[in-house]
């Protein structure tokens, strides 16, 4: 659906050039809920801007359904854009308009007839649960049923494909999860491509297939988001799944296993993923290399339909057995992080 070859983007700005994407290579399938995550100033912005033509490559090449965007003339692009929707993080509500209103505004301009336009409309205002405030203005509504708002209307010409740019960012924790169950139920009932920029790895775990990770303007990593949380391999991966996976320990228990040895005493976090949140492998761990364990804390979650586990727990024991327990783990596909070593 969409493939994306060798993209850069750069600003001249004040006599310098500025490098805001380079080397850009992706391929994103037709019905796929495609993640880009990154943190402010990475580039996911400009990138996801560059699949509508919002912003024009330096070089490179971007084809969505067999047509490459890049090489349009500004009519066809017009037209190519139909094909594509767009919601926002602040929305960007005609405030004149009421819900209906604001979600036939693309068909009017598409020069849809009225009758079709009304039955079109009443469709979208049903699909995304604002029945009852078809009739309010946006100042009449919340955060989130103004994003419902922006989402009719962004699939009101029926589009192949979705950007979603920061759509949940200004929405609160609960809100968040209801637009994202939306924009889920959408996929599976119109088959959407869906492309998500965010700097929240909790909306990338909720609901995208795969993820790119952009940094300083390249992808940084790319994979399914379960590759992602159980084999990340950059650094800024392993930060953003801090967001989701890191649990704060007291100051008070790390003070006090800072001050113990380091070879035999260790504090971890692991992190189980899949059937290995219903396996007995700490049981087993204990059983079969001779350690003591105390659990700190554990939390079992879900990424979409997958089992997501995280545990903290002090390890004590030669440091043979420790050694032996840690590559146990490993061989059992748990994610080990040393939170601290001890002396």
């Amino acid at each position: 659906m969409i493939k994306v070859d060798n993209l850069q983007k750069v600003y001249q700005t004040n006599g310098k050039s500025i490098v805001a994407l380079e080397n850009i290579d992706l391929e994103i399938t037709q019905g796929e809920i495609f993640g880009i995550i990154g943190y402010s100033g990475a580039g996911k912005s400009t990138l996801i801007r560059c699949f509508n033509m919002l912003e024009t490559p330096t070089s490179g090449n971007i084809i969505i359904d067999n047509q490459d965007i890049t090489r349009l003339s500004t009519t066809q692009l017009r037209e190519k854009r139909k094909e594509i929707g767009m919601i926002f993080q602040h929305f960007n509500l005609l405030s004149a308009r009421t819900v209906r209103g604001n979600i036939a505004y693309p068909l009017e301009i598409a020069g849809m007839k009225k009758a079709d336009i009304n039955k079109r409309v009443d469709e979208l205002i049903h699909l995304v649960g604002l029945t009852n405030q078809a009739d309010s203005y946006p100042a009449q509504l919340s955060g989130g049923q103004k994003q419902r708002v922006g989402i009719a209307r962004a699939i009101a010409n029926n589009p192949k494909v979705l950007l979603c740019d920061e759509a949940t960012s200004a929405l609160d924790p609960k809100t968040t999860l209801s637009i994202l169950e939306l924009l889920k139920d959408i996929n599976r009932r119109l088959g959407l491509t869906m492309v998500l920029i965010t700097h929240e790895m909790e909306v990338i775990k909720n609901i995208c297939d795969r993820v790119a990770v952009i940094d300083q303007g390249q992808i940084a990593e790319l994979g399914t988001v379960l590759q992602l949380f159980s084999q990340p391999k950059t650094k800024i991966a392993h930060e953003f799944l801090k967001q989701v996976t890191h649990v704060e320990v007291p100051e008070e228990i790390l003070a006090n296993f800072a001050s113990k040895d380091s070879a035999t005493h260790k504090l971890l976090q692991l992190s189980f993923l899949g059937e290995t949140t219903s396996n007995p492998v700490i049981s087993d761990m204990i059983k079969t290399h001779d350690i003591d364990i105390n659990i700190l804390h554990g939390q079992i979650n879900r990424i979409q339909d997958t089992p997501y586990g995280t545990l903290v727990m002090t390890v004590e024991g030669a440091p043979e057995n420790i050694s032996n327990a840690l590559k146990y783990l490993k061989e059992n596909n748990i994610r080990i992080e040393v939170l601290t070593n001890g002396l």
